[in-house]
């Protein structure tokens, strides 16, 4: 393991092509927040446009693929509650404008550079570990704060949540399966599902919360299902875990972290 700021183009080329000598980058080197890059747009354009322009270009002609993760952003607005790779993408916002014109960095240096390449649409990801501050893991520690559960909108918006366990599995088919290349694949569980559902597999474990209902962020698109059809028949790519499994998952692993947290007498580390 090197840690290297990826804006620094000679240190990155120096790791990727010297020290590791890699054969397949997974550039996750990015802002990973919506409502961060929309704040933030300066920060936003050095953390995630820089980056990749770095990494393309330390990788052409060196590795025989670079996979990149975009975002379901790059849709907008879901004009049929659900779509596919071959959906036209019209993002709204920084963040998935940055992500869309990311992928299209991606297909010309393949097309300047040959460059083989994959493109990774992730959706609504929650999970052990992670650190992005999406909802599922905002409502959890709320939960087990004893705060009050915020919701922007009615509840009735649909996301396509996906467990990291199917990311994973996905991104295994990605890195070893010839389909993939030069592809664009939706890596999802493949269904929408209601904020109102995740909040009531919540209220299962956590009967006291409290629901508020806030305005829904007029740069937050209106979504649903994205198919992975796509996955399925060239990378065999098979999501298993609904909303009713993985996030209970996600509730158990964190439950048992705050116990272990609780108990050393250090749960201010847990929630920063």
């Amino acid at each position: 393991m090197y840690v290297q700021d990826a804006r620094d183009y000679h240190g990155l080329g120096t790791v990727i092509n010297h020290k590791f000598k890699a054969n397949v980058i997974v550039h996750l080197a990015a802002v990973a927040h919506a409502g961060k890059s929309n704040k933030d747009p300066y920060s936003t354009f050095d953390h995630s446009l820089r980056t990749l322009e770095n990494a393309l270009d330390c990788a052409r002609d060196m590795v025989d693929q670079f996979v990149y993760f975009s975002s379901s952003m790059v849709y907008g607005h879901f004009e049929e509650g659900a779509v596919t790779e071959e959906t036209a993408c019209n993002p709204l916002g920084i963040y998935g404008a940055l992500k869309f014109g990311g992928e299209k960095l991606v297909i010309a240096y393949n097309q300047v550079f040959d460059l083989p390449y994959t493109i990774v649409r992730p959706s609504a990801l929650y999970g052990e570990r992670c650190v992005s501050r999406r909802v599922g893991q905002i409502f959890i520690e709320n939960a087990l704060q004893g705060l009050d559960i915020k919701v922007n909108g009615d509840g009735s918006d649909m996301l396509d949540f996906t467990y990291i366990g199917d990311l994973v599995n996905g991104m295994i088919q990605v890195l070893s399966q010839p389909g993939a290349r030069n592809q664009i694949f939706n890596l999802t569980y493949g269904k929408g599902r209601s904020i109102t559902e995740m909040v009531s597999i919540l209220t299962e474990h956590f009967p006291s919360v409290k629901v508020e209902y806030l305005p829904k962020d007029k740069l937050m698109p209106d979504r649903g299902t994205l198919s992975v059809e796509k996955a399925r028949k060239l990378i065999g790519y098979e999501p298993e875990f609904p909303l009713e499994r993985g996030f209970v998952n996600y509730i158990d692993w964190y439950k048992g972290l705050f116990k272990d947290f609780e108990g050393s007498g250090k749960l201010n580390l847990l929630f920063g």
